[in-house]
């Protein structure tokens, strides 16, 4: 299992675009994904799941990841958030 804390850095935060791309990575991986900000948890496979964490600019995610590819996963996911789910800005 894998645990990293990300800070969100776009903008506009994890509104539908991102979140859409965010799930499409996710999606690639058999590993179990999940994503907390605070108190809230959702799958990393669930659109409106992300949504609902209200993740905006600064905000501080936890990626949490288990499974038989969950080093590739992550390291697709962090490349994602650091390159501000590729919104230009």
């Amino acid at each position: 299992m894998i645990v990293r804390e990300f800070t969100v850095l776009n903008k506009v935060g994890l509104h539908a675009r991102p979140a859409a791309v965010f799930v499409a990575t996710a999606r690639k991986f058999k590993s179990d994904i999940v994503v907390e900000k605070g108190r809230k948890r959702a799958s990393a496979r669930s659109i409106l799941g992300l949504l609902t964490l209200g993740a905006g600019h600064g905000a501080v995610v936890a990626i949490t990841i288990e499974g038989e590819d969950e080093q590739e996963a992550m390291k697709a996911l962090a490349e994602l958030v650091a390159n501000k789910f590729g919104d230009e800005e």
